[in-house]
């Protein structure tokens, strides 16, 4: 698939304020099944230093200092992206799936930050562990048929719904309150991967709809590393794995590392923020009509 991207912020001020650095997820993956034709970002006011790093994640993102006062804040960044489906998982496994639990001592070391429990000293969450047990009976403990359960399993104990506002819930919150958003579903499947010794990451992108949405709106799923696969993206929110129709924007063990625009502001006391942004996405290979999302919120 190839596809045409704009997505634009823009932050409104009710006074001049001084603009602390800015930090900048909005440069889609070039890498792997997924190719980087083209890329630019417009920012307003000019920033006084761009500068483009890699990430841990290996990323590529933007952080931005300014000068001087403001009372206005936009970005908008255009790219066009081609994307290929992955080749099967059970080519890829040539029949031999490696069994589950995965020991921990066969992976690479690299991947050994991607297998942390979300509590301070690095356990699960009891409530996770139980829906990973869950989904392990009846499968075998094969790898395959461990992620299709944990998915329909996901399905059926939340209930999915947008959530516009606040960081990813933790998987024993999303599984109490039963009901949560595309990022808490992520990081549910996320801390499930890890129980198994999966390693397990968290990622935010867009998924692209045929008929087109009313509104596109940022999305997130969840990049499980397979031995023999490498990292693979399944969607618990839409319970399927990832195809050519996802675009892949930031990766993070932290989803807080993934966000469009994360950074800071100095000005008045009680300075009120309107944020306002659209996503447009379309076809470009087929021209198809271009659908866009608007939203206006206070902060």
């Amino acid at each position: 698939m190839r596809a045409r991207i704009v997505h634009s912020l823009s932050y409104r001020y009710d006074a001049a304020v001084t603009l602390g650095e800015q930090r900048l997820c909005l440069k889609p993956r070039g890498q792997g099944f997924q190719q980087l034709l083209e890329h630019r970002l417009t920012v307003l006011p000019e920033p006084q230093q761009r500068r483009e790093l890699l990430a841990a994640s290996g990323d590529e993102i933007e952080r931005m200092q300014f000068f001087g006062s403001t009372d206005q804040l936009i970005f908008e960044a255009s790219s066009l992206v081609e994307t290929r489906r992955a080749p099967a998982l059970e080519i890829c496994f040539n029949g031999i799936e490696p069994a589950l639990p995965y020991p921990r001592g066969q992976l690479n070391p690299d991947l050994l930050g991607a297998l942390n429990g979300w509590l301070p000293n690095g356990q699960h969450e009891p409530s996770a562990i139980e829906l990973t047990q869950e989904a392990l009976m009846g499968c075998n403990q094969q790898m395959l048929a461990f992620l299709h359960q944990l998915i329909a399993l996901i399905q059926d104990r939340v209930k999915y719904t947008q959530r516009h506002v606040g960081p990813a819930w933790p998987a024993g919150r999303t599984l109490r309150e039963r009901i949560g958003s595309c990022r808490d579903l992520a990081m549910l499947m996320v801390a499930c991967c890890r129980v198994v010794g999966l390693p397990a990451r968290f990622v935010s992108g867009y998924q692209f709809q045929q008929p087109a949405p009313e509104q596109y709106d940022l999305h997130a799923w969840t990049e499980v590393y397979l031995p023999g696969a490498g990292w693979r993206g399944f969607d618990p929110s839409a319970g399927q794995e990832v195809d050519d129709r996802y675009v892949v924007l930031a990766t993070s063990s932290k989803p807080e590392l993934t966000a469009a625009v994360s950074g800071t502001f100095s000005g008045p006391a009680n300075t009120r923020t309107e944020l306002s942004w659209t996503i447009q996405m379309n076809d470009a290979t087929v021209n198809t009509p271009v659908a866009e999302a608007n939203l206006i919120q206070a902060a």
